[in-house]
C-alpha cells in the first residue's frame, strides 16, 4: 500500500533499490466517477508518501548509487485530453486537460513528480502510455470484460455508439519500453509510449467476437453468434472521444519500437484468457 509510509520505508531498506518504477494507481475511469475518494488517497496522497519515502532513501545513498538511482513515474495518456475533432497526436509538450477525476489524479501525480525532481533534486523520469492489454488484464478492463462476458454468454456494454477511438499498446511491448526509460533516459525527461494502434471502441469489441468465433465456437446455450451479444448503453460523463500518441521521441531517442500490431496481440490476449480460466474465475 502506497499510502503506508512505515511500510514503504521498510520496502527500501530491505531491497536498497537502484531504481523505483512507480506503477500503482488507481485506473478505472468508471469507478472513479462512483468513488472519486479512492483516487485522490492512492493517486495523489500515495504518489506523495512513495515520493518521500524514495527521496529519503535517495539522500543516504552515496556515489555512484547516488547517481545512477532514478524515480520512474508510469502515467497515462489520459491527462492531455480529448483529440475529438483533431488528426493531431499527443506529444510531450501537450498541455494537461484531464477530464475525469481517475484523469485528473494522475495529471496531479506527474505534476508532484516533476516538482519533486525540481525542487528536491530526485531524479526523475516520467512516461505516458495508451491503452494496455494483454495477458493478466484485471476483469474490469474493455477487453478482458467482453472476452469474458462472451464467453460466459452476457451483455458486451458499448458506450454510446462505440466510436471513441483508442491507442492500443500491447503490456510486454510497455514493459520494454519502461525498461529502457528506467536505465537510459535522462533525468527529467519525459516519454510517451504508444502502440500505433488507434481504433474504435465497436471495432475492438467486433475483432473480439470475431476471434472467439475462431478460437472458441462453442457458444453458450442460446447464442447463434457473439456479435448478437453486443448492446449499446448509455454513454458515461466526461468520455473522450479520442486519444492517440505521438511515439516518435523515445524511438529517436531510445530505439523502441512496438513489435506487436494490434492483430497479433489481441490474438494472442483472446488465446490467453481461454487458456487461463483459474486465474480468471477466481477474481470474478
Amino acid at each position: 500500500d502506497i499510502c503506508d509510509r512505515v511500510a514503504l520505508d521498510r520496502v527500501f531498506v530491505d531491497f536498497q533499490p537502484d531504481v523505483v518504477m512507480h506503477l500503482a494507481a488507481e485506473s478505472h475511469v468508471d469507478r472513479s466517477i462512483d468513488s472519486p475518494d479512492d483516487f485522490i488517497q492512492t493517486n495523489v496522497v500515495g504518489t506523495y508518501q512513495l515520493l518521500e519515502a524514495s527521496r529519503a532513501y535517495w539522500a543516504g545513498l552515496v556515489g555512484s548509487a547516488r547517481q545512477q538511482f532514478r524515480f520512474h513515474h508510469i502515467s497515462t495518456d489520459e491527462v492531455y485530453g480529448d483529440l475529438e475533432g483533431t488528426d493531431a497526436l499527443f506529444t510531450e509538450h501537450t498541455s494537461y486537460a484531464p477530464s475525469s477525476p481517475y484523469s485528473a489524479t494522475k495529471a496531479g501525480s506527474d505534476h508532484l513528480v516533476r516538482a519533486w525532481g525540481r525542487t528536491f533534486g530526485l531524479p526523475v523520469v516520467v512516461t505516458n502510455c495508451s491503452n494496455n492489454y494483454g495477458p493478466f488484464h484485471y476483469p474490469e478492463k474493455l477487453i478482458p470484460r467482453m472476452i469474458l462476458n462472451a464467453l460466459a454468454g452476457k451483455p458486451l456494454p458499448v458506450y454510446g455508439e462505440g466510436q471513441q477511438i483508442r491507442d492500443w499498446l500491447h503490456v510486454e511491448d510497455h514493459a520494454r519500453a519502461l525498461v529502457l526509460v528506467a536505465t537510459q533516459a535522462e533525468v527529467g525527461e519525459t516519454c510517451n509510449i504508444g502502440g500505433h494502434n488507434e481504433v474504435r471502441n465497436i471495432d475492438v469489441v467486433g475483432a473480439i467476437c470475431d476471434l472467439l468465433e475462431e478460437l472458441h465456437p462453442d457458444k453458450p446455450v442460446g447464442v447463434k453468434s457473439y456479435r448478437d451479444l453486443i448492446t449499446f448503453v448509455q454513454d458515461r460523463p466526461g468520455h473522450d472521444a479520442r486519444y492517440a500518441i505521438d511515439a516518435s521521441k523515445i524511438e529517436r531517442d531510445l530505439g523502441w519500437r512496438p513489435q506487436e500490431t494490434f492483430e497479433s496481440g489481441l490474438r494472442s490476449t483472446v488465446q490467453w484468457y481461454l487458456d487461463n480460466p483459474a486465474w480468471w474465475q477466481g477474481i470474478l
